[in-house]
């Protein structure tokens, strides 16, 4: 792969950051705070591009140049090109295997790969943490809360901070071997690759049917109830839910709450 073939991929992989950061593609692959990063990464590339083919090209017209300024020579017999035959100085083609380099870039392009959902969160203990504080719920009921506030103030707060309040929180439906029904979020701590769930138990008025994977608005009140992970052993909070309706999978479906 030559210098120009270099600056083409490079400047493809920067545009496709770009299209990512611009769009909610990125949300797939890293948290919504480091889209600024990843706008300037899409950037530097570009420029990397861009000089790369500005130096080859002004790399090019000095070579010209000094080819012409030598045919006087050759003509006489005195250039180097007279006595090697015009094969010299050609360079050796590069590998072509290289450009699988690409495929990659192809795959950001055309696969957006969904969400992490309810088969890894079943297979991955809770990444559930004890907070070091909780804030004043707003005024208002039911009151919108994230799945990871809840499960905190649930698990280790003992309801105290929810105030006999009513809660509005959102997740997708998660099942275990037994069909025991769990509303997750996956939590992020940088990227999807260490994504992990955060989910609470589902008691009181559950819908009858329930498919892994749908996003619920599920509304309720805290419960003492609660049970352990059977994987990790970590705290599992229960919702008792007096309504739950299905909704749209959000624009970012994970969950970065947990570590802010």
């Amino acid at each position: 792969m030559n210098r120009q073939a270099q600056a083409a991929v490079l400047f493809l992989v920067g545009a496709a950051v770009l299209h990512a950061s611009l769009t909610d593609l990125y949300l797939r692959y890293v948290k919504a705070g480091l889209r600024p990063l990843l706008l300037a990464a899409g950037v530097v590339l570009i420029v990397t591009a861009l000089a790369t083919v500005w130096y080859e090209v002004r790399e090019h017209r000095k070579a010209s140049a000094d080819r012409s300024g030598d045919g006087h020579d050759a003509e006489h017999g005195h250039g180097q090109d007279a006595e090697h035959g015009p094969e010299h100085g050609h360079a050796h083609r590069e590998p072509r295997i290289s450009w699988l380099l690409v495929l990659p870039l192809l795959a950001l392009i055309l696969v957006a790969p969904p969400a992490l959902g309810s088969y890894s969160a079943m297979r991955t203990g809770t990444a559930l943490q004890a907070p070091f504080g909780y804030a004043k719920l707003p005024a208002g009921d039911p009151v919108p809360l994230g799945l990871v506030d809840y499960a905190s103030r649930a698990a280790y707060g003992h309801g105290r901070s929810l105030d006999g309040r009513q809660v509005k929180i959102t997740g997708f439906v998660a099942l275990d071997s037994a069909g025991v029904p769990y509303l997750v979020r996956m939590a992020l701590n940088c990227c999807a690759a260490d994504a992990q769930p955060v989910k609470i138990g589902l008691s009181g008025r559950i819908p009858p049917v329930l498919r892994p994977d749908t996003w619920l608005e599920v509304t309720g009140r805290y419960t003492p109830k609660r049970t352990k992970d059977p994987v990790n052993g970590g705290l599992i909070p229960y919702l008792d839910v007096s309504s739950a309706r299905p909704v749209p999978t959000p624009h970012d479906p994970y969950d970065e709450s947990w570590n802010n």
